[in-house]
């Protein structure tokens, strides 16, 4: 007999490097983009010089939905046998078999037509990290419907990428994989009627307000994995539960 936990579900899950909810890390990311992806809460965005506020919203729409993050596994559909405990239970004994540890310095860049938070350095525990949720809990992922391998092929693949995707569901992971926080969406050619075009002049304002807004913050400490939840296709991604690295 099917139960309550295996019943066909839309919910997608995501598995994230999330700051600490009471870090200021995860108060100031949460504020760039605008909302808690904890409370739902909307949240005041910084004022970035040649934006009105509603062009700023406009411009950090997408990874507003996303919740502030970088992420380690991307969005996935639990498999039909595979149960939400049974995930948390997983990544719990994932997150134990690593220690925790400070980020190198994160820098404002510019990547592949949007603004991101990188690492300035050696990100070889990160990698690990990330190629170890991608391996390890591909069980738990329903196989990509048609709708998202068109859309996760979108903008041009490589070879490598395009057997990662088959393999792995995903092109950007393994030695693909770049750790990121998104900043914005993207800020080529026409977005709306908000804000009609985004000029040189425009990234330039982003990358020092952004550089501005994170300056004063102490070192990232990486010592847990988070795991978000869509909950409808659309819907904002929120954080579901957290698991602790080793200290």
């Amino acid at each position: 007999m099917t139960t309550p936990e295996h019943l066909p579900t839309t919910a997608r899950y995501a598995v994230y490097f999330a700051p600490g909810q009471n870090d200021l890390w995860w108060d100031a990311g949460s504020h760039w983009l605008g909302r808690c992806a904890l409370t739902g809460q909307a949240l005041t965005q910084p004022v970035v010089d040649g934006f009105s506020v509603a062009q700023f919203a406009q411009l950090t729409q997408a990874p507003r939905r996303y919740g502030w993050h970088a992420t380690l596994k991307a969005p996935f559909v639990l498999a039909k046998d595979c149960t939400l405990a049974e995930l948390q239970n997983e990544l719990s004994a994932l997150a134990r078999r690593h220690r925790a540890f400070e980020l190198p310095s994160l820098v404002v860049s510019q990547m592949d037509g949007f603004l991101g938070l990188r690492i300035d350095g050696d990100d070889h525990a990160v990698q690990h990290i990330a190629a170890n949720c991608v391996t390890g809990l591909h069980a738990f992922a329903a196989p990509l419907p048609p709708s998202e391998w068109v859309r996760r092929r979108g903008k041009g693949l490589s070879a490598r990428q395009e057997q990662l995707l088959q393999d792995w569901g995903y092109p950007f992971v393994l030695d693909q994989f770049r750790f990121h926080f998104s900043l914005t969406g993207s800020l080529t050619g026409a977005l709306t009627d908000v804000l009609a075009d985004v000029t040189p002049t425009h990234v330039d304002a982003l990358k020092l307000a952004a550089q501005q807004h994170f300056a004063a913050l102490p070192p990232c400490r990486f010592d847990q994995l988070a795991l978000f939840e869509e909950a409808r296709p659309g819907a904002p991604f929120a954080w579901v539960s957290s698991h602790a690295l080793k200290a």
